[in-house]
């Protein structure tokens, strides 16, 4: 059976439409950013040239240094959603400082900006078919997210949720227009107040008439991810280990610490004059492309606010020939929890997942997407490297 699939990989978004190949969307926004980004570097160039570039080197546009490359901007997409209309995908977009809700429609082919700010840090954007609202997650300075609402034709972003918390990753619930479901961990600050890291996700339901929240699932020792719920009531979310920042660092682990203390104070050294390096020339010490580029590119995954360890689990699937590695470990699972409240394992080693209206779903282990029907059989749609996420667009 062909589906119509969006994916995330390495911050671009692809099209995976019926049986067609899979496309990949160039973000028209973005190009807009570095055409313009060039044109102020051509025409402040001589900044760049002797001492000017030593003295002059100040920012031209969303946060860009004069001497930098606008080819190299950091342009990356976020996060994905299905849209309000058949055929639309909604997505964030970060241009460096700037974060912009955009919707593409046509097969990607239009592309419409629905927000973008450079003061509020916008990721986890969700819409459904007929539905009034965007749901989205923003970040504020103090380390917390709230959950906020807009309408899709214009308007400003509402936050619909406070506290000193992360609320990430709302969904809307089916059935109920007015109610959204969404992970939250609250945060842990020292004595004097500063951020020290996250509690574990719980899931919690909110009812954006009355403002009520109730809590779904919680386990000290386990968080909770991108919950979704299905037509028939049913939650799904992944379930993951969680880790406390404070947790007390074992002997062994401390004594490795001693081991690689002198590598990693070289490492630090390296880092110091490479900056410089960058700084001056616009190069760096060592030119990382092509496979050492790539490697970085992997280490560097961030996914639920973890750096994931891709690269130690590609090595790894080199080793055993397996050439479709879980990114995540086994212990991330897929759990289908009914509305009695038993639950039941659907798949491990799962780095997201979508629901499908027919009752199946789709998801990724960060290296291919399966299929899972409404009767447990399991179909291998695609394959891909670094994906992040993934969505229907049934």
């Amino acid at each position: 059976m062909s589906l119509n699939l969006a994916y995330l990989a390495q911050g671009r978004l692809h099209l995976k439409l019926g049986d067609e190949p899979v496309r990949t969307i160039e973000s028209k926004f973005a190009q807009t950013v570095r055409d313009r980004a060039l044109r102020l570097q051509q025409q402040h160039g001589w900044k760049n040239e002797g001492r000017g570039a030593r003295f002059m080197s100040r920012g031209l546009v969303w946060g860009q240094s004069a001497e930098r490359d606008p080819a190299e901007m950091r342009v990356s997409i976020t996060g994905l959603s299905r849209g309000r209309d058949l055929g639309e995908l909604l997505y964030t977009l970060e241009v460096d400082r700037v974060t912009g809700i955009f919707a593409v429609r046509d097969g990607g082919n239009d592309e419409l900006r629905l927000s973008h700010s450079a003061d509020r840090h916008v990721q986890f954007v969700s819409a459904r078919p007929n539905q009034e609202l965007i749901a989205c997650s923003v970040w504020q300075k103090a380390g917390t997210a709230n959950i906020a609402t807009k309408r899709a034709e214009g308007g400003a972003l509402t936050e619909v949720t406070e506290g000193d918390s992360a609320d990430l990753a709302p969904q809307w619930i089916p059935g109920a227009p007015r109610e959204l479901v969404f992970q939250s961990a609250g945060v842990m600050r020292d004595r004097d107040g500063r951020y020290s890291g996250l509690g574990p996700y719980t899931i919690q339901r909110l009812d954006l008439d009355t403002g009520n929240m109730t809590c779904l699932a919680e386990e000290a020792d386990s968080d909770f991810l991108g919950p979704q719920i299905a037509a028939d009531g049913s939650l799904y979310f992944i379930r993951r280990p969680y880790h406390s920042p404070h947790e007390r660092i074992s002997i062994w682990r401390f004594l490795w610490g001693i081991v690689c203390m002198p590598f990693r104070f070289l490492f630090a050294i390296f880092q110091f004059f490479n900056f410089f390096t960058l700084t001056l020339t616009g190069k760096p010490l060592i030119d990382a492309s092509g496979a050492k580029q790539q490697e970085m590119d992997v280490r560097r995954l961030m996914i639920w606010g973890n750096l994931i360890d891709a690269d130690k689990a590609i090595r790894g699937a080199r080793r055993t020939g397996e050439d479709s590695p879980a990114l995540v470990p086994k212990s991330w699972e897929l759990v289908r929890k009914a509305a009695d409240g038993t639950e039941h394992t659907v798949a491990r080693g799962v780095l997201s997942f979508d629901l499908c209206r027919d009752g199946s779903l789709v998801y990724t282990n960060g290296s291919v997407i399966d299929r899972v029907d409404s009767h447990g059989a399991t179909e291998r749609l695609l394959a891909d490297q670094l994906i992040e996420q993934v969505v229907a667009l049934d």
